[in-house]
């Protein structure tokens, strides 16, 4: 069998990793079965990755990577703002429900990165990555539209993202549930009125 360099074995080994997991889950996702997907040794994870959890972090990025880049395709370069909020949402959802996506899987790995030391780097990396690219689409569409903020985007993006990741959980806690397509309008009605100062901010207590 012909030598593969570290180099090409490394993406490989992520893709079989991605396919295993969002297959079966996380727990299934040991080096020996992640080997066994691509039909390599075990000792080839070890020696392209060193541990499980270096491994586990270049899946994050992946995954966070392809995310992105959806998020990026779907925001429409001609319409407004409200209508380029319910589009991202819109393409965000349609990861959710399809059952090869890795939004799932994303999800599931940036729980168990919460716990996971090794992983912390790559959970927060995820987290501003998504987080930085819907705030540059919203500040790109009302500078384009002529859209006022009333709001910071970084707050808007937060608020944004904060709400469908809820929606998110509901979805996967409960996936026999028919889906509720009211649920994701009102976020949408609801990020609009927040950036544009329909919906005002509330004092919350923070201290006892």
């Amino acid at each position: 069998m012909p030598h593969v360099s570290a180099a090409e074995r490394r993406p490989q080994l992520i893709r079989a990793a991605i396919t295993l997991m969002t297959r079966e889950g996380v727990a299934a996702g040991s080096t020996r079965a992640i080997a066994a997907e691509l039909g390599v040794a075990q000792a080839t994870v070890h020696y392209t990755f060193g541990t499980k959890e270096d491994l586990y972090r270049e899946v994050m990025e992946q995954l966070t990577g392809d995310l992105v880049a959806q998020v990026e395709r779907a925001a429409p370069q001609d319409a407004g703002f409200e209508e380029t909020t319910a589009a991202l949402a819109g393409a965000l959802w349609r990861t959710v429900e399809e059952e090869s996506s890795g939004y799932r899987l994303l999800t599931e790995l940036a729980m168990l990165a919460l716990r996971t030391p090794g992983l912390g780097e790559a959970r927060t990396a995820h987290y501003r990555q998504v987080n930085d690219v819907t705030e540059r689409i919203l500040s790109e569409t009302a500078a384009r539209t002529g859209f006022t903020l009333a709001q910071p985007a970084d707050l808007v993006a937060r608020f944004f993202l904060a709400g469908f990741e809820g929606l998110t959980m509901q979805r996967l806690y409960v996936p026999d549930e028919p889906a509720n397509g009211s649920d994701l309008r009102a976020l949408v009605a609801a990020t609009v009125a927040l950036a544009s100062g329909r919906l005002d901010l509330a004092a919350v207590p923070t201290t006892g």
